[in-house]
């Protein structure tokens, strides 16, 4: 017993199987991630490091370099590259696409550990890393800005109440804030002061140092009691940095930092800043996590705001710069409405042909179901709703159709015939079942190299190719499955598509030159001899326009045919014209890594001379916006 006659002979098993199908893809279709593009594992580490004050050549010398000569030394690395601007470095580390990011990212740390003997000492934070998805972008943007507040202060909300809260949500995997303005307090020696005492700016460093130290000294034990020695507290604003003592004269006069520096209360980096709405402001871009839905994020994200707004002061503005969960929620919509329109597409075109309600509803049923099941399995392998598995469902609702009017025309193929409708799906399922499994796997094969494609635009494309095939795989089976079954309950002679018409208006034609229901008889068997021809039904009524065109069409088509045949030698020269310029048009056509989104964006990088100020590129990066 096949698989087809099997459903055949047990529809309840069939159509509780094919529910069981559409509910499971309803009920996984809400938890599946949305994002705009595929998440894919491309093993790649950025490693940032920050020496606040040096210029971009020391950087690059004492810094990136270093740091370079240990990451070659880790295997399976395949590109290095480095950016130095002031004060920062920005390195990424590309491997091979089969390294194990983890395992990767465990040696990256071993070589910053080799490395940190060779960095300069001044550098007070050790250079950190994290691995990237080069398909990721931040997937919010938030600014906050105060008329009463200063940055840092700005900074320190940022810093240790949005931040942490954020992080902790479902989803986010990070929380950086750009533009950070962390308090500190600036020290801006005078030249001519150090040098009437005679003290120089190693003496001012050291003493700093001395004065601002946070080491363990020890303790005092006793036989009653312990006592804990502390060491000089921790300065916290410029008013105690004031009275350090810096040095003592020959005299008995005391110089204090006061007298050979400026002293105030500022931020650790002055040469970076955010404005929105030319207000300064700190600016914090949420990530998300790889499997993480990007509207469910995003939504978790504006519903947590109100609440810590309400933990700051009123004078304290949080705006939303940038939500990438609208641009990916109108492309999904429009995906969508394609999708609909496609199966309505299709579904009309298969009524135009076969011009009957019940078997037009047949093959109809089997897109809903494939493209459901399909949903479920992308589901159970981990994919997400981008614009590129949607393209490849699109796509799929012109070929998961296929295999249903194959299985749907031999059938009504036997019941023409004259065969009962119940015998006629068991023998045309039987005939029709290698055929669909060999059209199903030949599809499916047109995809398989796109999974063996190397580099990140195969990574990309996998999951495109994926749900295809998916999608073609679970046609097949409704069509050796569901499609039989229907066919034996709902299909009968009296509502086949074709022969029919062709009896109700007397269009039979043979050698016989006796009347119709001569032709009728030879045709049929004995119990169909005398039943009189019905008129044509509503369907072939409003849908006869549509069979003239394609006759017309069909005459039409069979004229070219025989003019081609009379002239090959001229059809062969315009098919060779043809590839001619498609080789031609194809070295000459753009190209690029992925179509182009209008998302209703604009981003603009400006780069100014190597000589300018932090404040005059400023002033001419806010006259750009």
């Amino acid at each position: 017993m096949t698989l087809s006659e099997l459903c055949i002979r047990r529809p309840v098993m069939t159509v509780l199987l094919c529910l069981a199908v559409i509910v499971t893809g309803i009920v996984l279709y809400p938890t599946i991630p949305i994002a705009a593009l595929p998440s894919f594992n491309s093993p790649v580490i950025q490693v940032t490091a920050t020496l606040p004050g040096a210029s971009p050549e020391t950087m690059a010398a004492s810094v990136a370099i270093q740091l370079e000569k240990q990451f070659a030394t880790i295997p399976g690395v395949t590109v290095i590259s480095s950016s130095n601007t002031l004060g920062n470095s920005s390195i990424t580390i590309e491997f091979n696409n089969d390294r194990d990011i983890d395992a990767a990212a465990v040696d990256v740390q071993a070589a910053l550990f080799r490395a940190q003997r060779t960095l300069p000492i001044e550098m007070t934070q050790p250079p950190s890393y994290r691995k990237v998805n080069p398909a990721d972008a931040p997937v919010i943007l938030l600014a906050i800005n105060s008329p009463a507040m200063s940055l840092a202060e700005l900074n320190a909300f940022g810093d240790n109440l949005i931040s942490p809260t954020l992080a902790t949500l479902p989803g986010v995997a990070q929380v950086q804030v750009l533009g950070q303005k962390r308090f500190a307090v600036r020290v801006r020696a005078k030249p001519d002061a150090l040098a009437a005492r005679g003290l120089t700016l190693d003496e001012l460093a050291t003493a700093l140092n001395r004065a601002n130290a946070n080491t363990p000294v020890g303790t005092l034990d006793g036989a009653r009691q312990t006592l804990t020695i502390q060491a000089n507290r921790q300065l916290s604003n410029a008013d105690a940095f004031r009275n350090i003592i810096v040095a003592s004269q020959p005299s008995g006069a005391i110089v204090r930092l006061s007298d050979v520096a400026e002293v105030e209360d500022s931020v650790e980096t002055i040469k970076t800043g955010s404005w929105l709405n030319n207000e300064r402001s700190i600016v914090l871009t949420v990530l998300r996590q790889p499997d993480a839905n990007t509207v469910a994020v995003v939504d978790s994200i504006k519903a947590t705001l109100p609440r810590l707004v309400q933990q700051m002061p009123g004078s304290v503005n949080v705006a939303v710069v940038n939500d990438r969960s609208v641009s990916i929620r109108e492309s999904i919509h429009d995906v969508q409405f394609t999708l609909a329109l496609t199966v309505a597409l299709v579904v009309m075109v298969i009524f135009l042909f076969l011009r009957r309600a019940a078997a037009t509803l047949i093959p109809t049923v089997s897109v809903p179901i494939s493209l459901i099941g399909t949903v479920a399995l992308m589901k159970a392998l981990g994919y997400s709703l981008d614009n590129v598995s949607l393209l490849a469902i699109t796509l799929a609702v012109g070929l998961v159709v296929d295999d249903a009017i194959v299985m749907l025309e031999n059938i009504v193929r036997h019941i023409e015939e004259g065969v009962p409708p119940l015998k006629a799906a068991l023998i045309g399922s039987r005939e029709m079942g290698f055929t669909i499994l060999s059209i199903s796997i030949s599809l499916v094969a047109v995809f398989i190299p796109i999974f063996f494609m190397p580099g990140v635009i195969g990574l990309l494309f996998h999951e495109f190719a994926a749900v295809v095939s998916l999608s073609i795989l679970v046609s097949a089976l409704v069509s050796l499955t569901l499609i039989p079954m229907l066919c034996a309950r709902f299909l009968s002679a009296e509502n086949v598509p074709i022969d029919e018409s062709q009896h109700a208006y007397g269009d039979h034609k043979g050698d016989h030159k006796g009347d119709h229901g001569t032709a009728v008889a030879a045709a049929h068997p004995p119990h169909h001899a005398h039943h009189t021809p019905k008129k044509p039904s509503i369907g072939l009524r409003s849908t006869q326009w549509f069979e003239d065109l394609f006759n017309w069409t069909l005459r039409k088509y069979a004229n070219g045919l025989d003019w081609c045949l009379a002239h090959r030698g001229f059809v062969l020269a315009i098919a060779g014209l043809t590839f001619v310029l498609t080789a031609v048009m194809f070295a000459t056509i753009p190209k690029g890594f992925f179509p182009e989104e209008d998302i209703g964006q604009i981003q603009v990088n400006a780069e100014g001379p190597q000589d300018i100020s932090f404040e005059a590129m400023s002033v001419r990066l806010r006259d750009a916006a």
